[in-house]
């Protein structure tokens, strides 16, 4: 078995038993990976030597396990973004075989050095990738602010619910170097998912939260429109194109009715004329179902009527 196969086999022995961490045996689990030995920096220099030059895996396991410990504890302070811990310390760990995969150990760096970055970058990811309200497509600065929120509010004494004051956004905006905007925006995100349900007192008036929402789809009478129109235009079209002859009808639906309209030269190529000929039939073709449609839409109700036999 090769150094990857290697690396996920031991990524996959390790994870194990981490369902414990949740539930009362949790801290069995924490108590049992302090039974594996810390590691001298000539001891920790000779395991990752052989486990890189030679894969040896026993190498590996005791590089991880001494290790553990770590992940834990970097994984415990991010208890407060309401994951199970579980997961957290598992993807730790997870951040621990990949710094096990890439450490250098003639660099001199000490292994624990290195992993911090790993186990953290890991433990950030599965956040991210598990709190609905804040979008995987964010900035650098915009994930930043999610993980330094909640200490740069602390440091100001802002510790009440709800929206910050201006003066106190104005300096965690400052602090971090973000806009203000994005201050408020994520500390409402961090507030957590609330109840449409709330009761509402404003103004004297009872009500609940869900009757403040605005409805921005479009009303079923637009849907109605809009969907009439649209069968309109395609009918008008379709019966635009009758006016153009075969192949003037094949490269018109090419070019303008495909998904991946095909270029002149390939069009040119199938009906073996040169690509200036295709332009041309094209523009020509483009041109009368222009004029057909424009004569449909201005003849009287009375005329289409006739139009089509009725």
């Amino acid at each position: 078995m090769g150094i990857e196969g290697q690396f996920l086999d031991l990524t996959a022995r390790t994870r194990s038993g981490l369902a414990l961490a949740d539930d009362r045996r949790g801290k069995g689990y924490l108590n049992d990976i302090r039974r594996f030995p810390m590691l001298e920096k000539d001891q920790e220099y000779r395991l990752a030597k052989r486990w890189r030059e030679q894969g040896d895996q026993n190498a590996a396991n005791q590089l991880v396990t001494s290790h553990l410990r770590l992940a834990a504890k970097i994984a415990m302070g991010y208890r407060g973004y309401g994951l199970p811990i579980a997961e957290l310390v598992s993807e730790g760990n997870v951040g621990l075989m990949q710094a096990l995969n890439r450490f250098e150990p003639e660099k001199g760096f000490r292994f624990a050095t290195y992993a911090m970055w790993w186990i953290r970058a890991s433990i950030h990811d599965y956040i991210l990738r598990s709190w609905s309200l804040v979008k995987i497509g964010t900035t650098a600065s915009q994930r930043k602010l999610f993980f330094k929120l909640r200490s740069a509010k602390n440091k100001i004494a802002a510790l009440e619910s709800g929206d910050l004051r201006p003066d106190q956004v104005a300096l965690i905006a400052k602090s971090l170097d973000v806009a203000d905007q994005e201050v408020v925006d994520m500390n409402r995100r961090l507030g957590g998912d609330k109840s449409i349900n709330v009761p509402l007192h404003e103004n004297g008036e009872i009500g609940e939260w869900q009757d403040q929402l605005v409805d921005q789809s479009p009303s079923p009478e637009t849907i109605v429109v809009e969907q009439n129109e649209k069968s309109r235009q395609l009918k008008a079209l379709a019966a635009a194109i009758e006016v153009l002859n075969d192949r003037e009808r094949r490269i018109f639906e090419a070019r303008h009715l495909t998904d991946r309209p095909p270029t002149l030269e390939e069009l040119a190529e199938k009906f073996n004329v040169s690509r200036e000929r295709i332009r041309q039939i094209e523009v020509r073709a483009f041109e009368k179902v222009r004029k057909a449609v424009k004569n449909s839409a201005a003849k009287p109700p009375a005329a289409k009527l006739e139009a089509a036999g009725v």
